[in-house]
């Protein structure tokens, strides 16, 4: 057997492997850790990128918030100069001011959203036109009153010079005027004819017989016509005034009796005041029945007034004794 000082080939190649195996280890983490920095430059980058699209929207909405603030500011400036320098819009105004109102609620509600969207800007932007809108219709409105106030000045100027002259003749017909009003006054005076007085008694089985004896008489009717082509239709007063044989003015709170003025003889005391619908142009009969519990034996005066004047008057005599006067 022979032996040899050299190393056999399987010794020498087992070193040659270890280094190899630990060059293979160190490209493997030299690989990671350059896989790991790229890794972290890469998602950096990318975070980087987010902020910048996420500033960029950030400054768009901010830009186009500022954009729409501006125009609706712009349109609250119109709307102030229409509704402030034009007092004569404030009825028109007051009829839109709940869709006005309305739109500006929903605008200021977007514009405080410091966080609102494109979207919603748009819808802001939208309302603003349609503000706009009716500002344009009130701005149309201004004026046309504008033009109707030139034309009412011009009128207003000759109106005045008219005013003046009409001032002038009204003075110098005052008097003709008061004249004509008294004679309109009088002519309205109702006349009266066919003044009757008749003192009837009244039977059990209610019938009335005419009768003369004072102490028969249980009533009397007074009756008269009325008429006037003058007075107008409506309601009218007529005054009775009855007096006595004794001289007394006959006064019954049931016949509503009470003071009138007339105009010849001041203040007089009346027995029945009579309020009667009267048609212009026609005539009416007016009929007074007069109570008494005891009549006087003499002469009764009647007289009827109106507008204080007297317009009608007539006699009655009752008798003592007698069985039909």
């Amino acid at each position: 057997m022979t032996n040899t000082n050299y190393p056999s080939s399987t010794h020498a190649e087992q070193p040659r492997k270890n280094n190899n195996n630990k060059n293979i280890l160190i490209g493997v983490l030299a690989a990671g850790l350059l896989g790991t920095w790229g890794y972290f430059l890469y998602d950096k980058n990318t975070s980087n990128e987010k902020i910048q699209v996420s500033q960029n929207q950030t400054t768009t909405s901010m830009s186009q918030r500022d954009s729409v603030q501006l125009l609706y500011n712009d349109a609250l400036t119109r709307l102030d100069s229409i509704t402030g320098n034009n007092n004569s819009l404030q009825g028109q105004l007051g009829e839109r001011q709940s869709e006005i109102t309305k739109l500006k609620n929903e605008i200021n509600s977007i514009l405080r959203n410091k966080n609102a969207t494109q979207a919603e800007l748009k819808r802001a932007k939208s309302l603003i036109n349609e503000l706009n809108g009716k500002i344009e219709n009130l701005e149309a409105e201004v004026a046309r009153l504008t033009g109707e106030n030139q034309q009412l000045a011009a009128s207003n100027t000759q109106l005045t010079e008219e005013k003046g002259v009409l001032e002038q003749n009204l003075q110098t017909t005052t008097t003709e005027k008061t004249e004509l009003a008294g004679t309109v006054d009088v002519g309205s005076t109702f006349s009266a004819s066919n003044i009757q007085i008749t003192p009837l008694k009244e039977k059990s089985s209610g019938k009335e017989k005419v009768t003369t004896n004072a102490k028969r008489v249980d009533k009397l009717v007074i009756s008269f016509d009325v008429e006037n082509r003058i007075a107008k239709s409506g309601p009218a007063d007529m005054y009775v005034i009855v007096t006595a044989p004794d001289g007394n003015v006959i006064s019954d709170a049931s016949m509503g009796s009470g003071t009138l003025t007339t105009r010849a003889d001041g203040e007089k005391p009346f027995t029945s005041k009579v309020s009667l619908e009267y048609e212009q142009g026609t005539r009416k009969t007016v009929q007074i029945p007069l109570r008494q519990d005891k009549f006087q034996t003499g002469n009764y005066k009647i007289e009827v007034y109106h507008n204080g004047f007297k317009i009608a008057e007539g006699t009655r005599s009752l008798k003592k004794g007698g069985l039909f006067g």
